[in-house]
């Protein structure tokens, strides 16, 4: 672990939740003021975090950088410990880097702008906290801060039934993060000494029922958060009543959250617990997918129709998270970077088009195409992205996916040929629901619900397309050219990937020490996938 000397994550944290203790005292009556103010400092902090990685942050090293750490509440064991590697710092600057549209996509709040800002401006830091802490107890703490402010600007600034999507999302997500803080103060106290460092803990060994029981706890609490069918039904509601900008935030970085926990917490600490739970994981991304596409039809809100299409999209990171190979996990990562862009762009175009015509329903939309040509061929862009066309980013992350699990021989041939097969289902339906969606709103004959002739409708701003073609410029520069941000990260995907085969061969000498000749049989039986050889290998153990 590299120590850095100034302490620049402490910096990128600490700077939006100070800078929001000043919401409510600065002297402003239009509003003006506050937009220009929280954007400021939007940008600040994240022209600081491109600074401190440019200058301070080597992509050729996979071990942790930048560390900082002093006791904070020692009596508990509590330490503030920061650092990133090549999981987290991506993540970070794509936190900044959409937290910071989400301001400027924010500028028509009129209603109680002093507390909207200042909740989005703590998000912003508790967000850059989970992906930077480095102790388990200041990770959780850091997970429950931005549960909070997410809940009020839903609950305040949200639709029609915001009351209910808020309570449905607290409930869902503060419950799922106590089983975070079980498994984490049981690997802690595991074993002759306590500790609460993560780095640590990824160290320690376990006995084999903790470290399952540890890996299905967390796998819980991260599977709410990404979402994980049957723990996803908080998603559409929280989506249908969020304003754009919270959708922004919730789908470009709240999501990624749960696969950052899943490969830090689950992958990292527990490869034993891995070994045995990646079939599973296969299977939900595979149900991810499928149902996600196929619940998507049913949806008449535009922004519920996204949500689903969220739940679909994120079954790839576990598909990629399950195969054992580099490809799958840089696969995986690169689904999280490329969905986050996608996700915001679209959330934030939907919002665009209900500024115009004061509905999500898909039925009350049409020929929004004919007065809105810039918002459309936007919009356009980004369903081409989310459909994986060549060229764009949502292509490259799912192939590499479709190509680790391929190459994985984790798996037998019939299983990885089922899990392909059904993930190729979800392919296909994606961009017949995503088109269909696409025809409904900005093609056909002009249904106006009941509302004002949309030829009065005016067309996307200057702002609005300057926010959208933020996001699709790296979607572009992403899909041209993939090594733009794999290089963030494959460093430190690789290792990950090595530490998991080493373990799954220090898992097979061990059973072969216990039963050299039947374990030698195992091994080597052609019919036996390398699952399957372990799971039996595994039933050898006394």
């Amino acid at each position: 672990m590299i120590e850095e000397q100034f302490p620049w994550l402490t910096l990128l944290i600490a700077f939006p939740a100070i800078a929001a203790l000043a919401v409510p005292i600065l002297p402003d009556r239009d509003g003006k003021t506050l937009r220009w103010y929280a954007l400021g400092v939007g940008l600040i902090d994240l022209a600081m975090t491109v600074y401190a990685f440019w200058t301070h942050y080597d992509v050729g090293i996979a071990n942790f950088q930048m560390a900082e750490s002093f006791a904070w509440i020692p009596q508990i064991g509590l330490n503030w410990s920061l650092a990133v590697d090549g999981l987290s710092m991506p993540l970070i600057v794509l936190t900044g880097f959409i937290n910071t549209l989400a301001l400027f996509a924010a500028w028509n709040v009129k209603r109680k702008p002093r507390l909207f800002y200042a909740l989005m401006l703590v998000l912003y830091s508790a967000q850059i906290g989970v992906f930077a802490a480095q102790d388990m107890l200041l990770f959780f703490l850091m997970w429950e801060l931005e549960l909070v402010p997410v809940y009020l600007l839903i609950s305040i600034w949200g639709g029609p039934k915001r009351q209910y999507a808020a309570t449905k999302f607290i409930l869902y997500t503060a419950a799922a993060s106590i089983f975070i803080l079980v498994a984490g103060l049981a690997l802690a106290f595991s074993g002759d000494t306590f500790t609460l460092d993560m780095a640590a803990l990824a160290q320690k060994h376990y006995p084999m029922l903790l470290e399952m029981l540890a890996y299905a706890g967390f796998l819980i609490a991260f599977g709410v958060k990404l979402p994980i069918f049957p723990l996803h039904t908080w998603l559409p509601d929280a989506h249908g009543e969020a304003s754009a900008p919270v959708s922004m935030i919730l789908a470009g970085v709240l999501l990624k959250m749960g696969g950052y926990g899943l490969i830090r917490m689950n992958i990292e600490m527990l490869p034993n617990a891995h070994i045995h739970f990646a079939p599973v994981l296969a299977i939900l991304g595979v149900v991810n997918i499928v149902y996600g596409a196929l619940n998507a039809f049913g949806q008449g809100n535009l922004k519920r129709c996204l949500a689903c299409s969220s739940i679909s999209h994120m079954g790839f990171v576990l598909l990629g998270l399950a195969a054992f190979t580099e490809v799958g996990m840089n696969g995986a990562v690169m689904q999280m970077v490329s969905h986050g862009l996608i996700a915001a762009a679209l959330f934030f175009l939907a919002g665009v088009a209900y500024e115009r015509t004061h509905t999500l329903t898909i039925q009350d939309m049409g020929g929004l195409g004919k007065v809105m040509p810039k918002a459309f061929a936007l919009f356009t862009t980004c369903v081409m992205a989310s459909l994986a066309l060549p060229g764009m980013s949502g292509f490259v992350g799912e192939l590499m996916i479709f190509l680790g699990i391929t190459g994985s021989d984790v798996y037998s041939q019939s299983f990885k040929v089922i899990l392909l097969l059904l993930a190729a289902v979800g392919v296909i339906l994606t961009p017949i629901y995503l088109l269909s969606m696409l025809r409904r709103v900005f093609y056909g004959k002009d249904n106006q619900g009941g509302q004002e002739s949309n030829t009065a409708w005016l067309d996307a701003n200057p702002r609005e397309v300057f926010v959208a073609l933020c996001l699709m410029v790296p979607m572009v520069g992403i899909g041209l050219y993939p090594k733009l941000a794999m290089q963030t990260y494959d460093v430190k995907t690789t290792q990950v990937v090595a530490e998991l085969q080493d373990q799954i061969a220090v898992v097979a000498q061990q059973r072969m020490a216990q039963a050299p000749e039947l374990a030698s049989q195992i091994l080597t039986a052609p019919s036996l996938s390398m699952q399957s050889k372990s799971t039996v290998l595994g039933m050898l153990s006394p």
